[in-house]
This record gives C-alpha cells, structure tokens and sequence, in this order.
C-alpha cells in the first residue's frame, strides 16, 4: 500500500481555438488545489494531439500501435481519476474527447471520473454519454457534477462575471471533488494490490 495522495487529472475537453474551456478547468484547479487529500494536474488535449482512432483492434485486447497514443495512455496510468471539462456539441461532447477516451483503456480501468460541463443545459447530455462511456472504460463516474448553464457560461464568457458571482457552482464543485476524494482512495489500494 502507498501513502501517496491520489493523482487526479483535469483533462480540458475542448481544443477549438477561442475554447471556453480552459475558464472552468483553471477555475476547478484552483478550488481543487486548496485541498490536502489529493494532487491534481491539468492535462490539456492540445497536449495530445492524437489522430482519429485507427487502431486495427480494440485497446481492450492490444496496446496502441499510434506513438502519440502510447503517450497519452502513459499519463493515463499515472493518475488515480480523471475530472474531465467538456463543452456540449449538438447534445454531446467534443469529438476530440469522445477519440481520446477512445485512444486508451486499461488506464481508465478502475478509477472515479468526474465532470464539469458547460453550455446548454450545463452540458447535461454531453454528460450522460460520458458517464456511458466511461462505464464501459470500466470507470466508476461519481454522482456530483458541476453542470455552467447557459446563464452562468455567457455571463462568465461575455458578460465580465466570474465564478464566485454564481455561488452554486462552487457548491457543486466541493460536492464534485469530495466525491472523487472518496473514490479516488476506495479504489487505489485495492487497484496497486492486483
């Protein structure tokens, strides 16, 4: 057993130039990095330019033949969870995302998941399908999410707001982050003893 903190990533979900994105990501590092029962590292897809998946076999039975791939499946496995920002594109989320969820598998394997989506209805949709996929990524998504609905996003985007004029959200991110504090631990002792 390691006495080492659960690592957990804030993966930026959107790479469009001009992305909304990066507000919220910083925003939940910032409330995240006050706490001393966990480590937090923001990953930014920009990072991992990984091409449209072109595997010949699923990564459920063989590792990623693509080097990009390889690496971005390499800081995967450092991690004890993932916190994933994304935007809400036509009810759903980014297809850069969705493709590197899908550039990985055995480093989702037993791991909580949280989210923070923004756009309409908060980016509840895009949402619900990631809490899908990560199921089948054998991720344990947590309960709480931190959902910036339209008023909140344009506010914070156009209008010169900031996250602490909408105190419900930082509510919603201390029940987002207690969550993965729970999971994160439950599951890193049992996942290292395999």
């Amino acid at each position: 057993m390691t006495s080492q903190q659960p690592r957990i990533g804030i993966v930026i979900g959107s790479t469009r130039e001009g992305r909304f994105s990066e507000k919220p990501a910083y925003w939940i590092d910032e409330i995240a990095r006050q706490r001393t029962d966990l480590a937090f590292e923001l990953i930014d897809l920009r990072d991992h330019p990984l091409p449209f998946f072109d595997e010949s076999m699923s990564l459920l039975y063989a590792p990623a033949k693509n080097e990009a791939a390889r690496r971005w499946a390499d800081k995967l496995a450092m991690l004890d969870g993932l916190i994933v920002v994304t935007p809400e594109y036509n009810h759903g989320p980014s297809a850069v995302l969705k493709n590197a969820l899908d550039y990985a598998y055995q480093e989702f394997n037993r791991k909580p998941i949280g989210f923070v989506g923004y756009g309409g209805v908060g980016a509840a949709r895009a949402v619900e399908q990631l809490r899908l996929v990560s199921i089948e990524l054998q991720m344990a998504p947590v309960r709480n999410a931190v959902h910036i609905g339209m008023v909140e996003f344009l506010g914070i985007w156009q209008q010169g707001k900031s996250f602490d004029d909408f105190p419900h959200l930082g509510e919603a991110a201390t029940g987002l982050l207690n969550d993965m504090a729970w999971w994160a631990t439950a599951l890193k002792t049992p996942r290292e003893t395999v």
